[in-house]
């Protein structure tokens, strides 16, 4: 018997398409990013999945996506449980700033190293670890029970508590999941054993 989880990243946000660090900001979805949640819903239909639960952060374009996904799905009544264990990192005192910005001010490297080392947190911020300390129990506690009992899960979050849950998933070591790059809107569908092993994945691009 094996279960389903399928993890989504929120469509395009208005700040994603301004290149400005978002991380706990409650920013909305663009045209684009309403677009990208309907064709993530129109190949979970193809895949004729029924969910069980859906799971989302405290922010809107997660939340927003979600529903989306769940309306055009017709699932929208399904119990979904909204934490924000699962948020987007939290960029501290980057948050609202233009990346290009942000290197002018600190330096192209140091900005890399914030964006892309594992456990080097900007100022007032959070690290990938940081993210991950708070999104992997909670995945551990509340979602990943529910697959290995054989439901269908969905979950629509962000790209770094995403990544986090991956990287505890997959078994990634850190500069393997430094590389992991997730798409807007792309659902990754996974089956897994009743241990919470992996059994199959699928990247269900558009």
């Amino acid at each position: 018997m094996t279960g389903t989880l399928v993890l989504v990243r929120h469509g395009q946000s208005e700040w994603n398409r301004k290149n400005l660090f978002t991380g706990w900001a409650d920013v909305d979805l663009t045209e684009q990013g309403v677009e990208e949640a309907h064709k993530a819903a129109a190949r979970l239909k193809e895949h004729g999945l029924k969910f069980d639960e859906a799971f989302t952060s405290d922010l809107i374009r997660a939340q927003r996506t979600l529903d989306i996904i769940l309306q055009d799905l017709d699932q929208a009544d399904i119990p979904i449980t909204r934490d924000k264990a699962l948020n987007e990192r939290d960029y501290g005192d980057l948050v609202g700033m233009n990346k290009d910005d942000a290197r002018r001010k600190w330096g192209e490297e140091q900005v890399h190293i914030w964006r892309r080392s594992y456990d080097v947190p900007p100022p007032g911020g959070e690290s990938l670890k940081d993210t991950a300390a708070r999104a992997v129990p909670y995945f551990q506690k509340h979602i990943l029970p529910k697959v290995e009992k054989g439901e269908s899960v969905l979950v629509s979050a962000h790209g770094n508590s995403l990544r986090a849950i991956i990287m505890w998933l997959e078994k990634l070591k850190p500069e393997e999941v430094l590389k992991l790059e997730l798409e807007t809107g792309v659902p990754i569908l996974y089956e897994l054993d009743a241990q919470g092993n992996i059994v199959r994945k699928e990247v269900l691009h558009h």
